[in-house]
């Protein structure tokens, strides 16, 4: 049985030996093990700090992007609706420019064909004056060719002269 349980002389040297070693440990290892876990706490901490700080840099960024984004948005917008109304007054301006100038033609057309018309109408005044001239002269030729008739007409011709 004294192989299960230990002497008291053990039992002493050993507790002197483990109080001579938390003496040495707290003396010259806790100070310094401390000192460490003080300093990574603290650089954990400050880690901590500065991630927080970015996320809010982070959470900042991206209001003003979107701030950004969406006057950018407007921006365009505005920018195609003065295209499409550039592009809606050109197209306009086009087509009444078009239509005066087929306007203008269609006039142009009407005052040729009317003036062509009245020529057409001058050149055939003409030729039935003298259709008619040589008619007459032609029946003239032929009721004048006898003496007597000649003497009768310009009978007849001096008679109008004296009722008028």
């Amino acid at each position: 049985m004294d192989l299960l349980l230990p002497g008291v002389g053990l039992i002493f040297w050993q507790a002197l030996g483990f109080i001579i070693l938390l003496i040495l440990l707290g003396k010259f290892a806790w100070s310094p093990i401390l000192n460490a876990l003080k300093i990574r706490e603290n650089s954990i901490d400050e880690a901590l700090e500065a991630a927080e700080k970015a996320k809010e840099d982070m959470a900042k960024l991206k209001a003003e992007n979107d701030k950004l984004l969406d006057e950018a948005r407007l921006e365009r917008d505005k920018i195609l609706k003065d295209a499409k109304e550039a592009s809606n007054k050109m197209i306009e301006e086009a087509k009444e420019d078009a239509s005066k100038t087929a306007e203008k033609m269609i006039a142009d057309a009407k005052a040729s064909i009317e003036s062509e018309k009245k020529a057409a109408l001058k050149e055939v005044k003409n030729q039935v004056a003298e259709l008619s001239l040589e008619i007459a002269e032609k029946v003239i030729k032929n009721q004048l060719s006898d003496d007597s008739k000649q003497k009768a007409l310009v009978d007849q011709y001096v008679k109008d002269i004296n009722l008028n």
